[in-house]
């Protein structure tokens, strides 16, 4: 009888966009593929690969393996949600994203979608406020996500000086 050890995933992955690309040679057309996709273990940390390969499943693993290199942590409440609004911009694509309240889902499309998916988010509002490419989008996306996570950062840090200091009023007092 044999013993099958499953496969354990550490982290979800969604594919956005799958391209293929023709190069015009001496000889004919060569074709590749490249991949994007958004990488997230659901439980507020995200990244966004992008693979290039001759064949779709080293694309594939290529942006799995490119997403998880440069992840990022975002702060998701209880609610399932984030703590304020962003506007994220990455040439020139634009996307709003908007704290939902509990049960409003997931209010997003395409990539955006994908990507808020993998990270955790269960209740969140977005908006692409000026079009672009599915690329632009998803990085806009994740620019927005960043920058939630840096203002975040250091509102705890602001929280941690203002408890300290009304800690040595008391003392004081």
């Amino acid at each position: 009888m044999a013993f099958y050890r499953e496969e354990v995933k550490e982290y979800e992955e969604k594919i956005i966009k799958i391209n293929r690309v023709a190069k015009v040679l001496k000889g004919g057309r060569k074709f590749s593929f490249n991949c994007l996709m958004a990488v997230g273990d659901v439980n507020g940390k995200v990244g966004l690969g992008f693979g290039k390969a001759n064949e779709t499943t080293d694309a594939m693993r290529k942006a799995a393996n490119d997403g998880k290199r440069y992840m990022i942590q975002i702060p998701v409440n209880d609610e399932g949600t984030i703590p304020f609004e962003m506007i994220g911009q990455w040439g020139n694509a634009r996307v709003l994203l908007k704290p939902g309240r509990p049960g409003t889902g997931i209010i997003a499309g395409g990539s955006v979608r994908a990507i808020l998916e993998v990270s955790g988010m269960k209740n969140i509002v977005t908006k692409a406020l000026t079009s672009g490419s599915q690329t632009n989008i998803a990085r806009a996306t994740m620019d927005a996500l960043k920058k939630i996570s840096n203002v975040y950062k250091k509102w705890q840090v602001r929280q941690t000086f203002k408890q300290m200091e009304n800690n040595n009023e008391k003392g004081k007092g």
